[in-house]
This record gives structure tokens, C-alpha cells and sequence, in this order.
């Protein structure tokens, strides 16, 4: 939800795109084939149009916020807070591309007014000058200037890996010793990395420095032709998949993990085959069948401590706890993190890094489940920068935060519903007793008992 107040310039522009935006989605695609391919070609122009204007807004944003910022007598060093903050707000999108987005503007229009000009006129994508940005982004500004102008008038009709490699051709002729230093830089950002996939899978990425990167890919793929040729039924993909889960866990079989999982479901979706779907924690929902046989698949030597986060079914929201603390921690930090399972800042989807008081401390706010909303470094950091505030949303549902940007507008955040809440703000029939969370210990065959 997003409210501002603006001024009669602002409102009249807005209304101007509004009704652009409804005559766009209600025109009908009864056209013949000639002019669809028509329509589609010049709504893609229309798109590119759009982005360069866009990045003119933001770099305009960004300066005006600065001299705001540097009026207002804010430290050099904490200048440009909360910048990109508000624009992944405005984009809805995560604080973590809006910087990308900010820093692609930027590039665009002061220092590479050739690919703009391309990306305006529509004959290039966001996209494609996003790759001619990326591609330049070690050179000083007067190089990079130079790059643009020997590329944009060999962008159109490009693909992406032409694009891609134009650029570096370019780039490397003007400043090789830059390239290849930053080649040297990139080995500094190795990491591992993890993303849902489809059907309850994942990604499990690592980038690496070219030789390990083809190492360890050529050691799992040595292992998988070995254990074919004695006969193993898996699929050589499936031999390399339950190889490197092994050879990272240092277990015997890859189905036998020792790690914590925070599974959250309903004690109907556990033990009496209801199908309300569960949530893995680093993941998303889970369908309830497979959340059971996540837990009902490992042997009778395995012992699972499932710990269960009750909460009061009137609501959905999980039952209050002990407010005489300061700091989130132990079975409460938890609590919240589970609750919240990502950042709450609307449209961010970072992992939670801190923890955070809506209503401060020094204000008065308690240390307890309901005043706790989990935050990414990156979100935490903005909302302290000036002119931010937070507190509880006005509608007071549930655990809504408000939080206000610099320029008057205001989002509101509430955490993902929980399985087995009730569905919008009708509570049940009948007043269910609240229930107090403990820890649960499951062997095989798992008994569940809990404490009203």
C-alpha cells in the first residue's frame, strides 16, 4: 500500500501516465497477425522509451536527495543513505537491484549518452545497456565515455553475447590493464549461493575462479562415469548431484543430513493428513504431502528435534513472548525470524540480518514478538537514515509496520501468513485455546504431545 501526498505538477503527470497505463491494458489484440507483430514491436520500443526516461527521473532524484542530504548537514560519509532505498520501494524492488538500478542510471546519463540516446529511441533493451554498463564498469569515467562512443552506433541489432563481447573488444583496446585487473578483483568474490528452484528444489551455486570452478565440476563428473560403469542406476546428473551433497556434508548418503531444518506447519498437516501446505524456512511453502515425507523419510537411527513456534489460531499470528529483553534472542529471535522469513521491507526477499524495534526502545517500544520485524543489513541501515520513520501500521492488523520515506510516502509491511492462519481478517467460529510454545522431541513412529 503506498500514500503520498503530491504536489499539483506531480499529480497531473501522474494522472497523464495512469491513463496511458488503462489505454494500454484495455486495447484488444483482435488485430491480424501483421499488425500483432506490429504492436509487439513497438510496445518493446515503447518499454526501452520508458527505462531511458526512467533513468533520467532517478538520476535527478539522486541528485536532488544529495543536496537535500548535504543542506540538512548529514556527514559526508552517510551522504546518499536511503537513496536507492526509496527507489526499490518506488520500483518495487529489492533494495539490493534497486543500487544496481541507481548505479545503471547514473552510468547512463553521465557517462554513456550514446547507449541512452539507443536505449530512448528504442533500439536497444534495459537490458542490452545494462550489459554495456556492466562491461565498463572498471574504466575511469573519460574511457568509458570513449567506449560509448565507438559502441552505440554498432548496438543495433545486437544480441546479448554480441553485445557483450563488442563492448569488452572496445574496452580492452582503450584500457587492457584494467581488464585484466579487474579479472584479478573477481577472485575476491567467490561465493556460494542458494535460490528455490521449481517443484520444491533448489539452486546451490558457487562462483568460482575458472580452474577450481572446472575442478570441482570435472572430480564430481570423474565420480558419477566410475560409479555407472560398476553399475549405479542413477543418472550420471543424479550420481553428481548425491556426490557433491556428500563430499560438502561429509555424510555417507545424501538423503541423511544432520542440519536444522525450520519446517513450519499445522499439527493437522503433521499427523492427521491435512493438506494445508507447510514452509520451509530459506525456501517458501512446501506442499503438505512432501513436508511430511520430509520428516517421515529418515531412517530409525535418525532422531529429530522438531521445535514448534504455537500460535494462536483467533489470529495466526504467533503467541506473545517474555518483553523484558532488549535484544532478540534465543526461542524469540527464532520466533520472528520464522514468522517474517524474509526482510519485510516491501518487495526486498533478502535474507534477515537484524532484528528491529517499529516502536524504539527509547520510545517506549517492548522487546516482544509483536514489536520485532526481521531486516536485512541494507534495509536496517536505510531506516536510520534521515527523515525515515517506522511504527505500527494504522490499521492496526497483526504485526503491520508503516514505514515513510523522506519524500512523504508510505508502505506498509506485514509478515507472510502463517500455515493454518485464517483467511483475511475473519476469525474462526469457534475461540480455540491459545497455546504456549515448547519444544517438541520425535522419535519413529513420532509421537507429538503439546501443553495447552
Amino acid at each position: 500500500m503506498i500514500e503520498t501526498a503530491p504536489s499539483a505538477e506531480a499529480a497531473a503527470a501522474a494522472a497523464e501516465m495512469r491513463d496511458a497505463l488503462e489505454r494500454l491494458a484495455g486495447m484488444s489484440g483482435e488485430l491480424d497477425d501483421a499488425s500483432l507483430v506490429d504492436a509487439i514491436s513497438s510496445l518493446e520500443q515503447l518499454k526501452a522509451a520508458a527505462a531511458a526516461v526512467q533513468a533520467r527521473f532517478t538520476v535527478a532524484f539522486k541528485e536532488s536527495q544529495l543536496a537535500l542530504q548535504k543542506a540538512a548537514g548529514v556527514r559526508s560519509a552517510d551522504q546518499g543513505r536511503g537513496i536507492s532505498a526509496q527507489v526499490a520501494l518506488a520500483r518495487q524492488e529489492s533494495p539490493h537491484r534497486a543500487g544496481r538500478l541507481v548505479g545503471l542510471a547514473v552510468a547512463l546519463v553521465k557517462e554513456m549518452p550514446g547507449t541512452l540516446a539507443a536505449l530512448a529511441a528504442g533500439e536497444i533493451s534495459e537490458w542490452r545497456a545494462t550489459l554495456a554498463v556492466r562491461e565498463t564498469a572498471c574504466l575511469s569515467r573519460q574511457d568509458r565515455s570513449e567506449v560509448d562512443r565507438r559502441l552505440a552506433s554498432r548496438l543495433i541489432g545486437l544480441s546479448d553475447k554480441r553485445v557483450v563481447d563488442e563492448t569488452r573488444k572496445i574496452a580492452y583496446a582503450i584500457d587492457a590493464a584494467s581488464i585484466v585487473a579487474r579479472s584479478s578483483r573477481a577472485v575476491a568474490d567467490r561465493r556460494v549461493t542458494i535460490r528455490p528452484a521449481p517443484d520444491t528444489m533448489t539452486f546451490v551455486s558457487a562462483l568460482l575462479p575458472a580452474a577450481q570452478g572446472v575442478a570441482a565440476y570435472a572430480a564430481l563428473a570423474r565420480e558419477a562415469d566410475s560409479r555407472r560403469a560398476t553399475g549405479d542406476g542413477r543418472s550420471r546428473g543424479q550420481v553428481m548431484a548425491d556426490t557433491f551433497v556428500q563430499r560438502v556434508t561429509g555424510q555417507a548418503k545424501a538423503d541423511q543430513t544432520p542440519i536444522e531444518l525450520q519446517l513450519v506447519m499445522t499439527e493437522g498437516t503433521l499427523l492427521a493428513g491435512d493438506q494445508t501446505p507447510a514452509r520451509l524456512a530459506g525456501y517458501g511453502p512446501l506442499p503438505a504431502p512432501v513436508a511430511r515425507t520430509l520428516v517421515r523419510s529418515l531412517d530409525d537411527t535418525t532422531r529429530v528435534w522438531v521445535r514448534r513456534l504455537f500460535t494462536d489460531l483467533c489470529t495466526g499470528l504467533i503467541t506473545a513472548m517474555d518483553p523484558r529483553r532488549r535484544l532478540f534472542e534465543g526461542t524469540l529471535r527464532t520466533a520472528i525470524i520464522v514468522r517474517d522469513e524474509y526482510c519485510r521491507t516491501p518487495w526486498c526477499g533478502a535474507p534477515i540480518r537484524h532484528l528491529d524495534h517499529p516502536i524504539p526502545v527509547e520510545s517506549g517500544g517492548q522487546t516482544s514478538e509483536p514489536n520485532g520485524q526481521g531486516l536485512c543489513e541494507a534495509c536496517n541501515y536505510a531506516k536510520q537514515g534521515q527523515g525515515w520513520q517506522s511504527c505500527p501500521a494504522a490499521d492496526g492488523a497483526g504485526v503491520g509496520v508503516a514505514i515513510t520515506t523522506p519524500t512523504g510516502h508510505t508502505y506498509t509491511s506485514r509478515p507472510p501468513p502463517l500455515p493454518g492462519a485464517p483467511p483475511g481478517d475473519a476469525p474462526p467460529a469457534v475461540q480455540p485455546p491459545r497455546l504456549r510454545p515448547i519444544d517438541v522431541f520425535i522419535d519413529h513412529p513420532f509421537v507429538l504431545e503439546y501443553a495447552a
